[in-house]
């Protein structure tokens, strides 16, 4: 009887089990039903597929039915057959919509000190180099995959908007960096009285400074973080920036200004690349392109401060003859303003996700990308939307040898081993972007950077200069010309301008508080001639003689008397270092307003390019920018006046663009996040570099010729142009 009842007893317990069993593969059956039907309502929102519920299943059942028996003995133990699915939850356990949630436990495929190591029959000790890589390139993929859809549920909205302005100040910057070298280069070469051979080193230098700035911060920024490489590079540039406009020196000055380069150098590569990884894919090209508007912003801010302030000697004032501080130097301190706001409002950002997860930061990740979601939801008046994301791949994380000091170790040598250890990661970097599959996509951007920025800048130093030449033409026919004049007894105390005197003779004349402009005197004779509060500017003596003449507060010396002689006469208290003498200088306003209209002209570009980003496409969108503007550059054959230059000037800048607004969202959506900074930033050094050998030639054809500017800048653009039409196209691919 014991044995028949036992039998009864294992065959009741044994039928509760297979009902058990049943039970629970109904349930989940009608679960796996339920996210079907609600992935097709939500059109692909659904995170399900990569939990990878099939295959927990299958080693759930190959793990329980090694020796017959189940985890734990769950399924012989009747209390515990209770199923989540179909019982339900405590009411004191359930968790309400809005309610805050905390972290999810992430396991980062470590197995627990408790847990046995199922389906991983080798080690990661054992595996290759290669095998590692590998795994984490599929890891990559299938996070960039699930991160488009996070970035959906998210949506686009307030957030994006707050970081839209904080990076445009930051992006805004870089523009008026480059204007304020061109706006204070004459200004500043002749208050520090810097010889012809030193002249135009300013331009060159800070272009230095921002071609190793963008290699470096961009690489950085793939090791530390997007944000906090922005905030230290923007530190840096508004540091020097500023103290660029109290130093004397011009050797001192030019080292401001190439640190302060070096520091903005780090904008453009962080900040497309930051913005980049909080946008979905249906939003990245039109907002990217929206935020290259900032660029233009920043070169209108910067030329309209410079019509407002340079040519406003007054607002000078000295200590002595020592230290003068000049209205350009203002107008330096002003143009870091924008530099000191961004940095302001980038320490209430926080990092980007995408940099987290990729670092394997995933709670950190989780916590940002909830944050997003919250502050759009709350924007389009929603709160009660919950950030329905459980678990987000994080790629595998690589082991890198790292050099390790001895807590006794010299702190220098702890730092300078940091140092070494970090340049070593970026350089390392740098060499996987000449790896498969981004090698080829490296040569051709490097190649378009290049070309597009030697043309660009190239023709914004000639435009300028030859503007310049056909005003100093202009200016040379009006010139008047006197020829055997004798004055006596008169006084001059008034302006003197565009004049030539040749074979003169002054009797007893005063030149009291008067400016000579553009004056030549030639062959002619001072005689008892009194010269008080005196200024020049392009004036000179040549073959003069001064007899019994008296200089009293004058800028007159040695390098404006040419082959002169002074007989019986004296010079006291003359004005020393070079004067600031530039009041109701009209080419200074033109000058500014020159450039005002050029970088004015760009607006309906910036506007076109956002608008057609995602419908025509960026390779298009590149290609044909380029070789448009390539053409362009053909009429500059007929620009014989001001006018004329002036219209090809903003008919260039125009239409060139688009190709720097399609080529920024190529270069951050064809480099994985790993390398994306560190490609970018290479890019953009290659433009620096294209900036500076672009100063340099086309500021030297300036007034030889027109043929060689044209032709290099025409031949160049078309070739860059066709190159970018090579590139893979980048509209449809999500964010690797």
């Amino acid at each position: 009887m014991d044995e028949v009842q036992n039998n009864r007893t294992s065959l009741a317990k044994g039928a509760k089990d297979i009902a058990k069993e049943a039970k629970r593969h109904a349930a989940k059956n009608f679960s796996k039903a339920v996210d079907r039907a609600s992935d097709e309502y939500s059109s692909h929102r659904s995170y399900n597929r990569f939990h990878n519920e099939d295959e927990e299943e299958d080693n759930y059942n190959s793990y329980a039915q090694q020796d017959g028996t189940y985890p734990n003995n769950a399924a012989n133990d009747e209390d515990g057959a209770s199923s989540d699915a179909t019982e339900g939850h405590d009411d004191e356990d359930e968790i309400y919509e809005g309610e805050y949630q905390g972290v999810p436990a992430y396991n980062d495929g470590k197995v627990q000190d408790s847990q046995v190591a199922l389906g991983k029959p080798v080690s990661d000790s054992a595996k290759s180099r290669k095998e590692l890589e590998n795994e984490r390139q599929a890891d990559e993929e299938e996070l960039a995959q699930q991160y488009e859809l996070i970035m959906q549920e998210c949506g686009h909205g307030r957030f994006q908007w707050q970081l839209f302005f904080v990076l445009g100040l930051a992006l805004m910057s870089d523009g008026v960096e480059v204007f304020v070298v061109g706006f204070v280069l004459p200004s500043a070469e002749t208050d520090m009285c810097v010889p012809n051979s030193g002249a135009g080193w300013l331009g060159s230098i800070v272009y230095l400074g921002m071609m190793f700035g963008a290699f470096f911060w961009g690489g950085l920024s793939d090791k530390v973080g997007r944000k906090q490489c922005l905030l230290i590079s923007m530190s840096v540039n508004g540091f020097f920036a500023f103290l660029s406009s109290f130093v004397q020196g011009y050797s001192t000055f030019l080292f401001c200004r190439m640190l302060s380069g070096f520091g903005i150098g780090g904008a453009v590569p962080i900040v497309f690349s930051y913005f980049a990884e909080v946008l979905a894919r249906e939003k990245r090209g039109e907002h990217l392109s929206w935020l290259c508007m900032f660029w233009m912003i920043g070169g209108i801010y910067a030329s309209a401060m410079a019509w407002a302030i340079i040519p406003h000697y007054g607002w000078s004032f000295s200590m002595g003859s020592a230290y003068q501080f000049h209205s350009w130097r203002v107008f330096v301190v002003v143009c870091a303003l924008p530099c000191v706001s961004a940095v302001v409002a980038l320490t209430f950002m926080p990092e980007s996700p995408r940099f987290f997860l990729e670092t394997g930061k995933h709670d950190e990740a989780w916590m940002v990308l909830k944050h997003i979601h919250d502050t759009n939801m709350r924007a389009r008046g929603e709160p009660e939307r919950v950030f329905t994301v459980n678990r987000i791949k994080v790629p595998r994380q690589l082991d890198e040898l790292v050099e390790m000091q001895n807590e006794s170790a010299n702190p220098v040598l702890k730092v300078l081993c940091k140092i070494k250890a970090e340049l070593r990661g970026i350089w390392m970097t740098f060499m996987r972007c000449f790896n498969y599959p981004v090698k080829d996509n490296t040569i051709k951007l490097a190649v378009v950077w290049f070309t597009l920025s030697f043309g660009f800048y190239g023709l914004s130093v000639w435009f300028p200069d030859v503007i310049k030449h056909l005003q100093a033409d202009e200016y040379a026919s009006r010139v008047k010309i006197h020829n055997n004049e004798r004055i006596e007894d008169f006084t001059f105390n008034f302006t003197l301008e565009n004049q030539i005197h040749r074979n003169g003779a002054f009797i007893n004349d005063r030149f009291i508080g008067m400016k000579f402009k553009a004056v030549t005197f030639i062959d002619s004779s001072f005689f008892n001639c009194y010269f008080e509060d005196v200024s020049s500017v392009g004036s000179f003596f040549k073959n003069c003689s001064f007899v019994d003449s008296f200089f009293y507060n004058t800028d007159i010396d040695d390098t404006k008397l040419t082959n002169s002689r002074i007989i019986n006469s004296s010079f006291h208290h003359n004005k020393t270092g070079c004067q600031m003498t530039f009041d109701d200088d009209y080419s200074a306003y033109w000058v500014y307003f020159v450039n005002f209209l050029g970088t004015l002209a760009v607006l309906p570009g910036n506007i076109v390019s956002a608008l057609l980003m995602d419908k025509i496409g960026r390779l298009s969108m590149l290609g044909g920018s380029m070789v448009l503007s390539g053409i362009s550059c053909f009429f500059l054959w007929f620009g014989t006046s001001e006018s004329m230059m002036i219209f090809m000037l903003c008919l260039y800048n125009g239409l060139s663009i688009s190709a720097w607004n399609s080529l920024d969202v190529v270069t951050a959506e064809l480099y994985p996040t790993d390398r994306r900074g560190t490609g970018f930033g290479f890019c953009n050094a290659m433009c620096k570099l294209a900036a500076v050998l672009g100063n340099l030639i086309f500021g030297s054809l300036v007034g030889i010729t027109k043929a060689i500017p044209i032709l290099l800048a025409s031949s160049v653009l078309v070739g860059g142009g066709l190159v970018g039409l090579r590139l893979p196209d980048t509209r449809a691919n999500v964010l690797m």
